[in-house]
């Protein structure tokens, strides 16, 4: 895509805006312990942290757990489509590779910055599990918000990649809830 179209030029002037805050939150890797912290959240949140609790939920609420499991995986693939489209399509550097006085905390998994897939999954399933259940909902909100921080703080998205991920997300979870939960918990109900 040539740099001068307007994606491009829409989020060089966004990237203007963004740097001084990426800069002065990025600085929190200097600390070896909030270094530590963030990598291991962002390692987690790679996916581990999701296809374990995935992999749980039908243990921990056999009768409407199977049904949830199964539309939260599905749901996470439909979010993971969709944020390597958008990436491709708005190619979006990332904040360490435009501006060099940022610090990398981590190695990205992928090239581009817009929109953060890290948020978009964590948000997505917070939302899923908020309304399923909102007991286990409430325990898993520090490490969604933590997943969020640490694409800031490691270097590797703008607040807006932030943003953008956790209104999608959000939207996605809803939406799947909305249109699909009450079908895949009956149809696993019914099978039990």
């Amino acid at each position: 895509m040539p740099s001068t179209s307007k994606a491009s030029r829409f989020f060089e002037l966004a990237d203007q805006r963004e740097v001084a805050f990426c800069q002065s939150i990025n600085r929190a890797v200097r600390f070896r312990p909030a270094l530590g912290y963030f990598r291991l959240v962002s390692r987690l949140g790679d996916g581990w942290f999701w296809y374990a609790l995935i992999l749980s939920i039908p243990f921990l609420y056999p009768q409407s757990g199977p049904g949830l499991a199964l539309l939260m995986a599905l749901t996470g693939l439909t979010c993971t489509l969709s944020y390597k489209l958008l990436k491709r399509w708005l190619i979006r550097e990332r904040p360490f590779i435009s501006f060099p006085a940022i610090n990398c905390g981590t190695p990205p998994l992928d090239r581009y910055s817009f929109p953060s897939g890290h948020t978009l999954h964590a948000v997505c399933f917070q939302v899923m599990l908020t309304v399923a259940e909102p007991a286990l909902a409430l325990i898993v909100l520090p490490f969604t918000l933590s997943v969020a921080a640490s694409r800031v703080v490691l270097g590797l998205h703008y607040p807006s990649d932030v943003a953008a991920g956790a209104l999608i997300g959000g939207l996605m979870g809803y939406v799947a809830m909305s249109w699909l939960h009450s079908d895949f918990v009956t149809v696993f109900a019914g099978s039990i």
